[in-house]
């Protein structure tokens, strides 16, 4: 991949730069020292992903993040250090279509956990980027007698988010009465404080899934693990490495088929924004078993990746902007 790479360090740009060599198939085509300066190059000379640092002195990756993605839309992986301190930037970033983030590699440590996990975060966005197929699983037909009391929202979002999930979430009252579970695209390492800013921003209680979980009405349970959350046969939700060639991790194809075997309650499907084709073919699944589906629709979307690919093959029942998806399961479940 052509990657372009935005620090004001220099030994951090070195580091990176000795990391993606490791790599043949990776070129630095640039690198800039600010926002400014990235948004400027990438006009000049688009890649395919961006390295993008938080703290700069001109235009902060935040911003910079937005500026590139309306402007000249590419994959981008925040590489930063002391993540934890700047976990609401990090997470800003992700809601203006950032798709995931990794600590800054050391110099001289090309062969580090840190070094590790940016090469195979290079790895997986190759693959989003290069919109890779999934299987498919088969979907029995749902009949009344398999409609339950139950009610479940499943939602599924990649690039864009965050900000996207605040914005529904906050629009669904304390009294909602399904439970809702969120597969994002995120690293497990920072699942949690993804969990506790969401909390932070709605109204319903938020937390991680834990294996054996039951989803209980008016709660919000967020996949938590690089592995896939799914639903068992006894309405208990569990980790599975399996499907171990899914590249997404977790997959929202995966918890959404897992749903269709079964569920035996009734649920919605709801795919926001982001890059590739996760979630596509499984939001199709719910469909065909009698479930309603939802895509958020383009002009709302930070990156018109998964709900574009849910719109071609027609998984979706409703295509909706952002602001009328949580209206619509509020009356749905009245």
């Amino acid at each position: 991949m052509r990657i372009g790479i935005v620090n004001d360090l220099p030994l951090a740009v070195e580091a990176l730069r000795r990391v993606i060599s490791h790599e043949p198939a990776h070129q630095v085509i640039w690198t800039a020292s600010d926002g400014l300066e990235a948004l400027k190059l990438c006009g000049e000379q688009r890649p395919d992903v961006v390295l993008m640092d938080m703290l700069m002195p001109r235009m902060s990756g935040v911003e910079a993040t937005q500026r590139i993605m309306a402007e000249y839309p590419c994959a981008i992986l925040i590489v930063t250090s002391d993540i934890e301190r700047n976990m609401n930037l990090v997470f800003e970033a992700m809601g203006h279509g950032a798709l995931d983030v990794v600590n800054t590699p050391s110099l001289g440590e090309s062969k580090s956990v840190d070094a590790a996990a940016l090469l195979r975060k290079l790895h997986n966005i190759g693959w989003m980027i290069g919109q890779h197929g999934v299987k498919t699983v088969a979907a029995p037909p749902q009949t009344e007698t398999t409609r339950k009391r139950e009610r479940i929202v499943a939602i599924g979002a990649s690039a864009g988010g965050p900000a996207s999930l605040v914005s529904l979430l906050n629009q669904l009252p304390e009294d909602f009465s399904a439970a809702v579970v969120l597969v994002q695209h995120v690293d497990e390492v920072f699942a949690l404080g993804m969990a506790q800013w969401l909390a932070s921003e709605t109204k319903l209680p938020v937390r991680l899934a834990q294996q054996d979980d039951r989803p209980q009405p008016g709660e919000i349970l967020l996949a938590g693990t690089n592995n896939h959350l799914c639903m068992q046969a006894n309405g208990l939700l569990s980790y599975c490495k399996e499907p171990a060639e899914q590249i997404y991790r977790p997959s929202i194809d995966v918890f959404f088929d897992s749903l269709v075997r079964h569920w035996q309650g009734d649920a919605v499907g709801v795919l926001l924004t982001g890059m590739g084709r996760d979630g596509a073919q499984g939001l199709k699944h719910m469909r065909e078993r009698g479930f309603l589906t939802i895509a958020q629709d383009q002009a709302s979307c930070a990156v018109y990746g998964m709900p574009k690919a849910a719109a071609a093959i027609e998984a979706a029942v409703e295509i909706l902007p952002l602001n009328r998806i949580a209206p619509k399961l509020v009356k749905y479940y009245a």
